[in-house]
């Protein structure tokens, strides 16, 4: 094949933090001058917080920083002026990373296709919350997953993988900035050897896939019932939306870090229903289904961070109150995660 003597006009696609060290890979060091970002699509601002602010995407953000040329943010990239508007930047390549929203058939048939990074080992945790997912499932190896895209929700061949191992205490934040960083260097690796031609996608096992969905703000609230490894992991995924949550009849409590324990001699757990909040040393527990777990770091409803004991120290009438398991009314969609049928 002949050298490429001009570079790849190329359009990033993305919305959150998991795809900014990517976009300035490709705007900072644009692997060995091979493309060029032309613009970027990203969703449009939107209110955040109590006091309801304007808020950009991360992307949109870095975008500005980096100076790149034409920033889009449609409302819906189905749009027909949408679709026009990023064709009308003549892209031969597409890359999408953490965008949650649907690309049109016209996009994607670039002539150098539209490459999306997914956080996770593909077909496992396709969908929208891989990450979440990844740690509630206890998995021990992650990675990113370069595919082709197609119509369907990240069912494209794979083009590329990168694994990361688990240590199996990571949160959601930290395990997102991990693969922040591979999926850049991934990108970087392997974006000369798509552009030349000389890798051949291979279609993924359907029958290994499973399939993550939005999470809601019930998703959040640690049922008792279940293990005391299993909330914990809980915690540890649902950083920082929905967070881990608890409520007793005048309370609501945040969970921000928690582990498996027992509460020790004279309190066996099995003496306490599920679901009573206990004294555990000096701090306070939660008894599961198996055991108990101990709420390291909380903070109260209109309150600030603090320690389980703190937290009990101020309010002792927590000790043998019981949590609300569900709210009634509450939405139920199932599982983050099911099986691809």
């Amino acid at each position: 094949m002949a050298p490429r003597t001009r570079r790849v006009r190329t359009v990033f696609i993305g919305t959150g933090p998991f795809g900014v060290e990517s976009l300035r890979r490709l705007a900072e060091r644009p692997s060995a001058n091979l493309v060029e970002v032309v613009g970027v699509v990203a969703a449009p601002a939107r209110p955040a917080g109590r006091q309801g602010w304007i808020e950009t995407s991360p992307i949109e953000r870095a975008a500005g920083e980096l100076a790149i040329p034409s920033i889009l943010t449609p409302v819906r990239l189905r749009d027909p002026a949408a679709i026009e508007a990023v064709l009308g930047l003549r892209p031969a390549l597409v890359v999408l990373a953490d965008y949650g929203r649907i690309v049109p058939r016209p996009i994607l048939d670039l002539p150098l296709a539209a490459l999306n990074l997914h956080p996770s080992l593909l077909p496992r945790h396709r969908g929208a919350t891989p990450i979440p997912a990844t740690i509630l499932a206890g998995d021990r190896e992650t990675g990113v997953t370069m595919i082709r895209m197609d119509a369907g929700i990240d069912t494209g061949p794979i083009v590329a993988a990168a694994r990361v191992s688990l240590s199996g205490s990571e949160t959601a934040p930290e395990l997102e900035a991990r693969l922040a960083m591979a999926a850049a260097d991934l990108l970087e690796r392997t974006l000369g050897p798509w552009i030349a031609g000389t890798i051949e996608p291979a279609e993924q096992d359907a029958g290994a896939a499973t399939l993550t969905r939005l999470l809601r703000r019930e998703d959040g609230r640690l049922d008792p019932g279940r293990s005391a490894a299993e909330l914990e992991r809980q915690v540890r995924a649902y950083q920082p939306w929905p967070g881990a949550f608890l409520e007793t009849g005048a309370l609501r409590i945040v969970v921000l870090e928690a582990r498996p324990t027992t509460l020790g001699v004279g309190a066996p757990t099995s003496s306490r229903p599920v679901g009573t909040l206990s004294r555990a040393g000096d701090g306070l527990a939660l008894t599961t289904a198996d055991g108990a777990l101990e709420l390291l770091e909380v903070q109260p409803a209109g309150g600030r961070p603090m320690s389980g004991a703190e937290l009990l120290r101020g309010r002792p009438d927590l000790a043998e109150s019981t949590v609300v398991r569900s709210r009634p009314g509450a939405d139920d969609r199932g599982p983050l995660e099911r099986p691809v049928r």
